[in-house]
C-alpha cells in the first residue's frame, strides 16, 4: 500500500493544498502533524515519520514549505519518500522556485500535477518532460478538443516524445565526481585536512580519515532527433575482466542507480549500459567508489594563543595533483572562537574575510595549480581564550571543483548512438571533480 492522501503546509503548518487520493483517512488527520513536530523536536526524538494513533505521518521539509503524505497501513516509506522528492523535482521545472508564494499564484497547476503524478495512492506519471506536454503554465485555458493525454505516457518509451528534430544532432556527457570526508586531527593546536578520500585509515602522524568515499553522477544533454539508441562504454572493472583486459585503469562501480531508461537486463548480462535517452536534460547513472588515492589539496592549520588576550592562526594549503591540473573557486572555512574580534589577515594568494555570524575565516583562492602551497595568516583578539574549551572546535571545511579531471579514474571509452535514419552526431565529454561534505574534527 501507498500513501493516502498528500498535503502542502506553509511553515506554521497550515495546509496550503492537499489531494485526497483513497478516503481511509480523515483529511482532518493533518492537525495533529505539526503539534506533533513541534514536540518531538523540543524531545530531540524528530524522526521523518510521526505517528499519531493509527495514522502515520511521512514528511519532508523544503523551503518555508512541508510536503505530507499519510496513511493507515503498512505503506511502503520508501515508495512515498521518493514521491515526495520527486514531487518537488517537477514543481521546481514548472515554477523554477519552490516555496509559499509559487503554490499560491499556481494552485490550479499544482492540484492538476497532483491528479497526474498519483493514483489512488500510487505513483503514475512523475517525468516533468512528459507532464508539460499536456499540463501547461495556461492549463486552466485549454481547450476541450487539446485535452487529451499524449501517446507518450502509454508508450513503452514513457519518457520520450515521437517526431523531436533537430539541425544538429549532439550529446553532451557530464562525468561529476564528489568527494566527501571526515576526519579526525590529534594534537594540540594544530590539524590537518585531506580534501579527497583516502581509504587507508593513518593519514600522518597528526590525523587520520574516520570515513571517506566518492559519489559520482553521469549527466547526459541530449539533442538527437528521432528515437536513438544510446550505448555508453566505461572503463568498468567487471567488464574488463569478462572480456580479459585485465585491471589496469578501470574501475569498481559501487551501489550502482540508474535512469529508467537504462535497460536493465542487458547490464546485468554483459555491463552494457544501452537505453533511449530523454530529450534535454537528465541523470543517467549515480555510482559510490571506494578507492585509494593520493590527497589532492593538503591542509595544515596551526593555532597558536598569546597571554589569553589574542589568538593566530597559520593555515597552509598544497596542491598535490598533476601541475596540468587547476583546482577553481577554492575556499577554506576555518573555525574561530565565537567572541574574536579585530581580525587581521595575511595570504601569499587569494583573500580571506571574516565571517562572524558562522565563527569562520573564508580563504578563498580563485585559481590553485596542482603542486603550488600557499600559506594564511590570522590575527584575532581573545578576550576569553577559556570559552573555546566550553564550545568546543567545529570541523574546517574545504570546497573545490577541479575540471578535466576524475579522483576515480573514471573513463567514458565510447558512445555508440544508433538511430534508423543513419544521421552522424558527436558526443562531447566532460570530466569534473569537486568537494562533496568535508569535516575535520579536532581532538
Amino acid at each position: 500500500m501507498s500513501a493516502s492522501a498528500v498535503f502542502i503546509l506553509d511553515v506554521k503548518g497550515k495546509p496550503l493544498i492537499s489531494r485526497n487520493y483513497k478516503g481511509d483517512v480523515a483529511m482532518s488527520k493533518i492537525e495533529h502533524f505539526m503539534p506533533l513536530l513541534v514536540q518531538r523536536e523540543e524531545e530531540g526524538a524528530l524522526a521523518p515519520l510521526l505517528s499519531h494513533g493509527e495514522v502515520h505521518f511521512l514528511w519532508i521539509k523544503h523551503s518555508n514549505l512541508y510536503l505530507v503524505a499519510t496513511t493507515s497501513k503498512n505503506a511502503n516509506a520508501s515508495l512515498v519518500y521518493s514521491f515526495l522528492y520527486k514531487t518537488i523535482e517537477v514543481f521546481c521545472e514548472y515554477f523554477k522556485e519552490l516555496e509559499e508564494e509559487s503554490i499560491r499564484d499556481n494552485f490550479v497547476i499544482v492540484y492538476e500535477l497532483l491528479d497526474e503524478l498519483m493514483d489512488f495512492g500510487f505513483p503514475q506519471t512523475t517525468d516533468s518532460k512528459i507532464l508539460q506536454e499536456y499540463i501547461t503554465q495556461q492549463s486552466n485555458k485549454l481547450e476541450t478538443g487539446k485535452s487529451r493525454v499524449p501517446p507518450t505516457v502509454t508508450n513503452a518509451v514513457s519518457w520520450r516524445s515521437e517526431g523531436i528534430k533537430y539541425k544538429k544532432n549532439e550529446v553532451f556527457i557530464d562525468v561529476i565526481e564528489s568527494v566527501n570526508l571526515l576526519g579526525l586531527a590529534a594534537g594540540e593546536g594544530a590539524g590537518c585536512l585531506l580534501t579527497t578520500p583516502h581509504i587507508h585509515p593513518q593519514v600522518n602522524a597528526n590525523g587520520s580519515v574516520l570515513l571517506s568515499e566518492i559519489v559520482g553522477t553521469i549527466k547526459l544533454k541530449v539533442f538527437l532527433s528521432g528515437m536513438p539508441e544510446l550505448r555508453l562504454g566505461l572503463n568498468d572493472r567487471v567488464l574488463f575482466e569478462l572480456t580479459g583486459r585485465g585491471k589496469n585503469k578501470s574501475v569498481e562501480l559501487e551501489d550502482v542507480k540508474f535512469h529508467q531508461c537504462v535497460r536493465l537486463s542487458r547490464f546485468d548480462n554483459d555491463r552494457t549500459i544501452s537505453f533511449i535517452p530523454p530529450d534535454g536534460d537528465f541523470e543517467l547513472m549515480s555510482y559510490r567508489l571506494s578507492t585509494q588515492v593520493k590527497p589532492l589539496i593538503w591542509i595544515e592549520s596551526v593555532i597558536e594563543k598569546f597571554s589569553h588576550s589574542r589568538v593566530e592562526i597559520m593555515v597552509k594549503a598544497k596542491g598535490q595533483f598533476k601541475k596540468q591540473s587547476v583546482a577553481n573557486s577554492v575556499e577554506i572555512a576555518v573555525p574561530v572562537p565565537s567572541d574574536a574580534d579585530s581580525p587581521r589577515f595575511k595570504t601569499s594568494v587569494g583573500s580571506a574575510k571574516y565571517v562572524p555570524e558562522r565563527n569562520v575565516v573564508i580563504w578563498s583562492i580563485k585559481s590553485f595549480p596542482g603542486g603550488k602551497e600557499y600559506l594564511m595568516r590570522a590575527h584575532f583578539g581573545l578576550p576569553s581564550v577559556e570559552k573555546e574549551e566550553v564550545e568546543g572546535r567545529p570541523p574546517i571545511g574545504v570546497k573545490f571543483e577541479i575540471p578535466y579531471f576524475t579522483v576515480s579514474g573514471i573513463q567514458v571509452r565510447y558512445m555508440k548512438i544508433i538511430e534508423k535514419s543513419g544521421y552522424q552526431a558527436l558526443p562531447w565529454v566532460r570530466y569534473i571533480t569537486q568537494s562533496g561534505d568535508y569535516q575535520l574534527r579536532t581532538s
